[in-house]
């Protein structure tokens, strides 16, 4: 017995022990931290805000960092200082270093550093938005020219003929900005075109001290900057393609604007951190239009580093352009509601990649494909069996004759589209033809095997000759490019872009607008494999199709460059207004644009925003709905977060005296209950700039969303001259039938000012939703 207690007592402390040690195991671990700083409090001994925080984390450690933590060099340590964009630091700490560091003087708010990606799903969209060297926006901005556009993102591949520098004067005497040298890249690879060039990676060391860059400079192995950078302000190039397909001439939107390039994605990671240093370095160096084609899963504006460094880049006057992600088609799936930043939509563009079928019949159908090469597949044999048409498997393929085409047919049993043609490409057949209504292929480079893919309706012809005929044939012609309005009116909604409204905040309408990003041809890392053939053979290109929001982002951001030329007096929110107020809500027939996602019904402004940027259009918009910082910081002061979560949009530099949600934004959001019978009524107030040259009248016309009653006060608005401003006051009032009333019902409408015995007319999209359970 004796000896049984004596074991306990041994046993005993030493649980406890061991307790305590995980105790301080947890509290001492370290992750890297994102803080938020009040300037105004730095005492004045510092001449610099990096002085200020190194000291404050220096003096931090020395109180808080045990022995055994400074024996394994696990101290506290400063990772990047931000005095730009916004005020803080990053810093790599424990939780114990974090509670001693919420005492010292100036700190606000700090969260942890989190994971960021890119917003892509893996010549001639300036045509398809009219722009032309005979007249309207490119000649009247003389193509945006000594405008900067700062682009972060993945780097830049610098001889990409885009970024040559032919014919372009010398770099604008105000830029600040530096050409940093580092692996594969040093400054004589920055040039009148590229002015700045700058990396950021601290925090990927911060998260894996021992993790070796691959190419650690703004070199860009990855190609999604190369493309970004090469869509807003790439330079004339003739006679590219993608292995034959939408051959041309490329060009950016803005093609005598400067860049300016900040790496802050990388192969080994990717971190808000660094993202945010390349912002704050942005702004440093005097940009005026930042591109931003990234998501961060952070959705609190107060944590957003984008909201953040957007607030204190548009307080500079610069302009930030946003993509809205790639999470449709669901309800709610934009991230970055941000209502100073303007937040862009994919739409497609009026071009078909196809391959032409001809049956030995001699009819012709029109089929999609990306097969990269001119594959001989002349006269072949054509086969249509039950069996061989699943195309579900390489041994039910196995069965199929060696030379032949062969037809397959998707249903819910076989196969997803991209699986068939992998399974096609291991066969031993010749071609195929698969039927399908699978839009997803039409966002799509892969396509490692010849074939085509054509709807069911279209495969009739097909079909009918294939079982009539006792040797059916058929040939196919590859690299083909159709512009116009067959077989798809162009733009429609892709089915990826996020839908609103955004998740951090729902008052204002998200997205805002909607530019081409459906495979658009830009430049690229040429020695990336961009498309394959087979199982073994991949190939690369100087220029490449991709598709996604990242893509329809710098569209937005060139178009902006060009505005900024042509109106260089406009702020941010003006210009936002001039493209938002003159998009264009149909397609090239004149119709209302659709939406990919639910077999081309309507789109609606949760999925297009005002609709598709009509860049000739915003350059004389008649109207603009503008907005002051000021303005801005009362929107931040009303949304009900803490005086710390507001200090860390709106700094100490601003007071929230006059708090308002009813920013003068250029469309309109309504929540309406859904309790059963209940009312519901907002009233909105807006002010109107006259931007145009001369007096003028306008009289308001107005579509009602269903159900609802819209009242506008008053219906006429005289302006007496340019820069003259008039108000007006929208009241909104809704119903509800009844809790159950069609879930997730909304309805939109349209509020639009037309000059009278004038050309100009100023829309605005109105939408009205249920507020849901989990709404502000």
């Amino acid at each position: 017995m004796t000896r049984q207690k004596t074991r306990f007592q041994i046993i005993l402390p030493l649980v406890f022990l061991s307790w305590l040690f995980l105790i301080h195991h947890a509290s001492s671990q370290r992750s890297t931290y994102i803080i938020h700083m009040d300037k105004s409090s730095m005492p004045k001994a510092y001449s610099s805000c990096h002085r200020w925080y190194s000291t404050t984390i220096n003096s931090m450690r020395a109180m808080n960092v045990e022995a055994s933590e400074i024996h394994h060099h696990r101290e506290a340590k400063l990772v990047h200082t931000y005095d730009n964009a916004f005020h803080g630091f990053t810093a790599v700490m424990s939780e114990n270093e974090l509670e001693s560091l919420r005492n010292s003087p100036g700190f606000i708010s700090a969260h942890k550093d989190m994971p960021i990606v890119p917003d892509t799903t893996h010549t001639h969209t300036h045509k398809f938005l009219g722009l032309n060297t005979a007249s309207g926006i490119w000649p009247e901005s003389k193509y945006g020219e000594d405008v900067i556009i700062g682009v972060v993102d993945t780097g830049i591949w610098p001889e990409s003929p885009s970024f040559r520098d032919v014919a372009l004067p010398q770099i604008p005497a105000r830029w600040k900005g530096t050409c940093e040298a580092g692996q594969d890249f040093n400054s004589s690879h920055c040039n009148k075109k590229i002015i700045g060039a700058r990396f950021f990676n601290q925090g990927v060391f911060a998260s894996s001290p021992d993790v070796k860059i691959s190419m650690n400079s703004t070199r860009d192995i990855f190609g999604h900057g190369t493309h970004v950078a090469s869509i807003a302000a790439g330079s004339h190039v003739e006679g590219a393609s993608f292995f034959g397909y939408a051959p041309g001439t490329a060009r950016g939107v803005a093609p005598r604007a400067r860049l300016a390039i900040y790496k802050v994605l990388w192969d080994e990671g990717a971190y808000e951190s660094d993202a945010l240093a390349g912002i704050d370095q942005d702004v440093a160096e005097g940009v005026d239009v930042l591109s931003i084609s990234l998501s961060y899963l952070t959705i609190d504006l107060y944590e957003n580093p984008i909201a953040i460094a957007a607030f204190g880049a548009m307080e500079k006057g610069i302009l930030v352009s946003v993509s809205a992600g790639n999470r449709g088609p669901g309800f709610a799936t934009v991230l970055e509601g941000i209502p100073w930043t303007i937040i862009v939509a994919s739409g497609t563009i009026d071009r078909w990649f196809s391959g032409e079928l001809t049956l030995g019949n001699g009819v012709s159908i029109t089929g999609w494909t990306m097969f990269p090469a001119r594959a001989t597949v002349r006269n072949s044999p054509l086969v249509y069996n039950e069996t061989l048409s699943a195309c579900n498997s390489t041994e039910v393929l196995r069965e199929a004759p060696s030379d032949s085409i062969i037809i397959c047919v998707e249903s819910f049993e076989t196969p997803e589209l991209a699986d068939q043609i992998t399974y096609l490409s291991q066969s031993n057949v010749r071609a195929a033809i698969i039927i399908s209504e699978d839009t997803s292929i039409l966002r799509s480079t892969e396509f490692p095997f010849p074939g085509v893919v054509i709807t069911p309706s279209g495969a009739e012809a097909l079909v009918s000759y294939a079982s009539s005929d006792s040797t059916p044939t058929a040939s196919i012609d590859f690299q083909q490019t159709i512009l116009g309005t067959e077989p798809r009116a162009a733009p429609a909604l892709s089915a990826s872009s996020s839908r609103g409204p955004g998740r951090n905040y729902r008052p204002i309408l998200m997205p805002d607008i909607m530019a081409p990003g459906v495979l658009i041809l830009a430049a690229y890392n040429p020695y990336s494999s961009e498309a394959s053939i087979g199982r073994n053979i991949f190939l690369a290109s100087d220029y490449t199709l991709l598709s996604g929001t990242s893509m329809a982002c710098p569209h937005i951001s060139g178009i902006a460059a060009l505005l900024k030329a042509a109106h260089p007096e406009w702020s941010p929110a003006a210009i936002q207004s001039a493209m938002m107020t003159t998009a264009n809500p149909l397609d090239n027939t004149n119709q209302p644009i659709k939406d990919m996602a639910f077999n081309y019904r309507l789109a609606t402004p949760l999925g297009m925003g005002a609709g598709q940027v009509d860049p000739n259009r915003a350059l004389d918009p008649g109207l603009v709905y503008d907005a002051t910082v000021q303005d801005h910081v009362n929107l931040v002061c009303s949304m009900n977060f803490t005086s710390e979560q507001t200090r860390t949009i709106i700094r100490s530099s601003y007071n929230c005296s006059n708090p308002s949600s009813d920013l003068n934004y250029p469309s309109f959001m309504f929540q309406y209950e859904t309790e059963e019978n209940r009312t519901t009524a907002a009233q909105f107030k807006r002010t109107l700039t006259n931007v145009g040259n001369r007096a003028a009248t306008y009289k308001v016309k107005l579509e009602e969303p269903k159900n609802a009653s819209v009242i506008i006060s008053p219906e006429t608005l005289v302006f007496r001259k340019k820069y003259d401003k008039q108000s007006y006051s929208v009241t909104i009032r809704y119903t509800s039938i009844s809790e159950i009333e069609i879930e997730l019902e909304t309805a939109d409408g349209s509020l639009i000012w037309i000059e009278v015995n004038g050309k100009h007319t100023v829309r605005s999209p109105i939408v009205v939703y249920p507020r849901l359970n989990n709404d502000d």
